[in-house]
């Protein structure tokens, strides 16, 4: 997989803290930085799977599994097996309406868009 970012790469300290090196300067990021990362890798490589996502951060398979499981709760990745993509804006907007609205009348399941059964 080419990708288009600079190089970058991560490595796991010895207190679990994740470090990025990017253009040769060493930084300590937080879990929303990692996120970020991976977030535009996939923006970047639609259909890109979990393992090249792996190689392109330079995380380990558990950074970048903990990274998609927060991006998909947060409604902005959707993944297919082994393929991730990035949800469009209003894909996000609508599967975060259907999650937090009670009223709201069709529900998501499975990936497929239904109405909402109505108790009478």
């Amino acid at each position: 997989m080419k990708h288009k970012i600079s190089r970058i790469e991560a490595r796991l300290n010895h207190v679990g803290t994740i470090l990025i090196l990017h253009y040769g300067e060493c930084v300590k990021v937080k879990d929303e930085d990692i996120d970020w990362m991976i977030y535009h890798i996939i923006a970047c490589e639609p259909g890109v799977t979990t393992g090249d996502l792996a190689a392109a951060s330079g995380l380990d398979a558990a950074a970048t599994e903990s990274s998609l499981v927060r991006l998909q709760k947060a409604f902005l990745i959707e993944r297919t097996g082994d393929a991730v993509r990035a949800l469009s804006f209003g894909e996000s907007l609508i599967r975060t309406q259907i999650k937090y609205s009670d009223d709201f009348p069709i529900v998501f399941e499975n990936g497929v868009i239904k109405e909402k059964k109505r108790l009478l």
